[in-house]
């Protein structure tokens, strides 16, 4: 896929001010990034009711005055169904729904019902929780309401599991999707995968090597002072520097090929997650060792080592070579663990 042919989604994540959506979008036609859309959140479903909850309908007119300056197709997440008329009266070109929204069938066919009667482009973001069946109902509840385009946004899971990243990617779910829906145009959004700005570039890139057709990226003039998500939105030159950084591959044609590339960049995903897992443990290896000092401790404990190794023996017993592996990668582990222990004073 040539960058031409991306879906290049951008904008902050709230709508704060009228203000704060024009310098947004001055720099990003500055830096001339190739966006499709300028996005931003005006109703804003937060966990925390204290937290930053969007300027609600009156930064519809601030979308639609980017839209009209810049002459750029724009868009904002819908929650409720009357909301549809409101974007649509206003100029949005597409909506999206989000992940809490998506889990909820009813709401889902709230709007879906109002985009029948005020037609628009749906974007349908996967559910908070890894549940395919919901994502696909979503979709096909949109596509029976007769939506000018549907397209998926796959933005991670909440999955317990998942440590290093704000939402597990489970790449799995939406390779499926793509299967079920093979003309489903699908849109990774890192940001929200990440939860911080450092790994969306490694997330963009393999959203790309998978074959995902465009990205969602937050972009604010000053993440900082962002109202919300401050630390997974890039700066307009960020998300410069970062498009010119990605590699824009065509199709794979051969079945082979592509199998292979989807394993490789699973393997290459699972790295990452265990590097990033291996340094937070030494360094809960090194306060380990201070409390050790601190109270006199000799740094080698048998009985805790004994119950650490028993934690892995409960993974694929029947795989000898897996065990074997284990063994060995253990006793490296724990002679790492020494090691940096006699260096803490």
């Amino acid at each position: 896929m040539e960058l031409e042919n991306c879906i290049l989604i951008a904008g902050p994540c709230a709508a704060e001010t009228a203000g704060q959506l024009e310098t947004t979008a001055k720099e990003i036609f500055q830096n001339r990034v190739p966006i499709s859309y300028f996005r931003a959140g005006v109703w804003k479903v937060r966990s925390n009711p204290k937290d930053f909850s969007g300027a609600g309908v009156p930064s519809l007119q601030w979308l639609k005055e980017i839209k009209e300056k810049y002459q750029i197709p724009v868009c904002t997440e819908v929650i409720r169904g009357e909301q549809i008329a409101w974007c649509v009266e206003n100029g949005m070109d597409a909506v999206w729904i989000g992940a809490r929204t998506t889990v909820n069938p009813f709401l889902v066919q709230e709007i879906a019902e109002a985009v029948q009667q005020h037609p628009i482009k749906v974007f349908i973001k996967n559910p908070i929780t890894p549940d395919l069946k919901l994502w696909i109902g979503a979709i096909e509840r949109m596509m029976k309401a007769g939506a000018p385009e549907v397209m998926a946004i796959h933005r991670g899971f909440q999955n317990n599991s998942e440590n290093l990243f704000r939402n597990a990617p489970l790449w799995e779910i939406p390779i499926a999707l793509k299967t079920e829906f093979p003309d489903l145009k699908i849109i990774c959004d890192p940001s929200h995968i990440a939860g911080n700005t450092q790994f969306i570039p490694e997330i963009a890139q393999l959203a790309l090597d998978y074959g995902f057709d465009g990205l969602m990226i937050e972009t604010h003039h000053d993440p900082k002072h962002a109202l919300s998500d401050a630390k997974q939105q890039v700066t307009p030159l960020e998300l410069k520097q970062l498009i010119d950084n990605l590699q824009f591959k065509s199709k794979i044609t051969s079945e082979m090929e592509r199998d292979l590339m989807l394993l490789r960049n699973q393997i290459a995903h699972i790295d990452t997650q265990v590097g990033g897992l291996l340094f937070k443990r030494m360094q809960l290896v090194d306060q380990l060792a201070k409390v050790k000092a601190k109270h006199n401790l000799s740094i080698i404990q048998p009985d805790q080592w004994k119950k650490a190794m028993e934690k892995y023996q409960h993974v694929a017993p029947e795989d000898a070579l897996f065990q074997q592996f284990i063994r060995q990668y253990l006793e490296l582990l724990h002679q790492a663990s020494i090691d940096r222990q006699n260096e803490v004073k």
